[in-house]
């Protein structure tokens, strides 16, 4: 891999790469069968990703027709990565043994180790005898949407597909690594303008919340809606509140800071809610909601926007989709992609029927959203969320900080790459698109630190 990496950043060709030797093993982040009980007993919190991910050699499986080798420059971390690595809300490998089960390609995955991660920037090392569109040499970003072109479903949406599946999650050979197999339907042209880290960091976020908000297959927002997003300053938030903006939408962020409430007014976001400012206690208790903290909080999202919003941007899940429910104007859409706090949700039905809303569910997006939402980063459109930058040895670090929800936007995570700032293609346009707007994210996050 050190060979490849120096090849990589003299500038080698295509050729030049392709005939270079595939390594036998390489570096990779990965949690271990043999440990999925180690946290048996501890709250989820107490669960710490720095005790069971290890950074070590994994052995190279061998390479399907339809797949490509990626030397991985950069990857990222995602809510799934913490989930694996502390085990819940089950572990993974469960994934993997069922994956083997479809062929005989499919039992490469079967593992002791599963090599996480779902997001990476890369240069394309070899192609399978199938693959027509990519070739040695390529820059590309990965999108994580694992999918088999022999399921009828995936035909009219890959996300439909019975066998679809989240890349480094529910399938090995993850992005957190410096090598890594993918099909060649899950490549994308690198945004020509971006470094290796602030590529890397965006391809599931991004592409996620353009499915749930732009896509035909969600809330599909149009001009004037005024959307709702909850952590608006997050991985999922951070692209949400850029492309109700580029749409000509209304955004109305909520955030637990005026740090990040800050972030947000400098992205274009005028109407900002702090919920730990403003004391928000949606639950009573453990199995009690309060309907008067929901009115509380709807009469202040009416209050900024002056009505109701058509749409919630929801992915916390169980600590507020009766106040998402609530919220939403009659006739309005909660699209729902995830549950960081929580997957068993309460809600008041009476406030869903009653009033003609709908709860639509959202789950990544298809390749062509996802290249939808690539081309807009290409363009200047939507800017990289990257916040921090770790090293491959540090991902565990990484990790916990996510959990902890102590960052902002995206950590990207160096692999290959042996340092920040590489990979630029065309540095005139990113001077054209301005290193301020791409960087606003990380100058906010060391402002923060610089004031702590």
């Amino acid at each position: 891999m050190d060979q490849i990496r120096d090849a990589i950043l003299n500038g080698a060709s295509g050729d030049e790469l392709a005939a270079l030797p595939i390594p036998e093993s390489y570096r990779a982040a990965y949690v271990r069968r043999d440990e999925t009980a180690m946290f048996e007993g501890r709250e989820s919190w107490e669960k710490d990703p720095r005790e069971s991910l290890h950074v070590g050699d994994v052995a190279t499986p061998e390479l399907a027709p339809d797949e490509v080798y990626l030397a991985v420059m950069a990857s990222s971390i995602n809510f799934n990565t913490v989930w694996s690595s502390i085990f819940e809300p089950l572990p993974t490998f469960g994934f993997l043994d069922r994956l083997a089960r479809e062929s005989e390609w499919a039992a490469r995955h079967q593992r002791d180790e599963h090599v996480l991660g779902s997001d990476g920037s890369a240069v394309v090392l070899r192609v399978g005898s199938a693959v027509r569109n990519w070739k040695p040499g390529d820059h590309v970003v990965v999108h994580c949407n694992h999918v088999d072109d022999q399921d009828p479903s995936s035909h009219n949406d890959s996300m439909f597909g019975s066998n679809q599946r989240i890349w480094g999650f529910e399938t090995n050979f993850g992005g957190l690594a410096d090598l890594s197999v993918v099909k060649a339907n899950q490549l994308m042209p690198k945004p020509t303008h971006l470094t290796w880290e602030e590529a890397a960091v965006n391809a599931l976020c991004a592409a996620t919340s353009y499915r749930m908000l732009i896509g035909q297959n969600a809330a599909r927002m149009k001009l004037g809606d005024v959307v709702l997003i909850w952590g608006a300053s997050g991985g999922l938030g951070g692209y949400a509140s850029q492309l109700v903006l580029q749409a000509g939408g209304i955004p109305v962020g909520v955030v637990s800071s005026p740090e990040k409430g800050e972030l947000l007014n400098r992205l274009g976001v005028e109407h900002v809610i702090d919920r730990k400012a403003d004391g928000y206690q949606f639950w009573a208790d453990e199995h009690t909601q309060d309907e008067g903290e929901w009115r509380r909080f709807g009469r202040k999202v009416r209050s900024l926007a002056g009505e109701d919003p058509h749409i919630v941007f929801e992915h916390p899940g169980r600590s507020t989709m009766g106040a998402s429910v609530f919220t939403a104007r009659k006739g309005g859409t909660i699209v729902t992609c995830a549950a960081t706090s929580g997957y068993m949700i309460e809600y008041d039905n009476r406030h869903l029927w009653m009033k003609l809303k709908r709860i639509v569910s959202s789950h990544f997006a298809n390749y062509q959203e996802a290249w939808e939402m690539n081309r807009l980063i290409d363009m200047g459109k939507i800017q990289p969320i990257l916040s921090g930058v770790f090293d491959l040895e540090r991902v565990g670090d990484a990790a916990l900080q996510v959990h902890h929800n102590l960052h902002e936007g995206k950590l990207g995570v160096l692999c290959l790459a042996p340092e920040r700032g590489l990979g630029i293609a065309d540095p005139e346009k990113r001077e054209r698109i301005g290193p301020d707007k791409i960087g606003l994210f990380e100058t906010h996050a060391s402002e923060i630190a610089t004031e702590g």
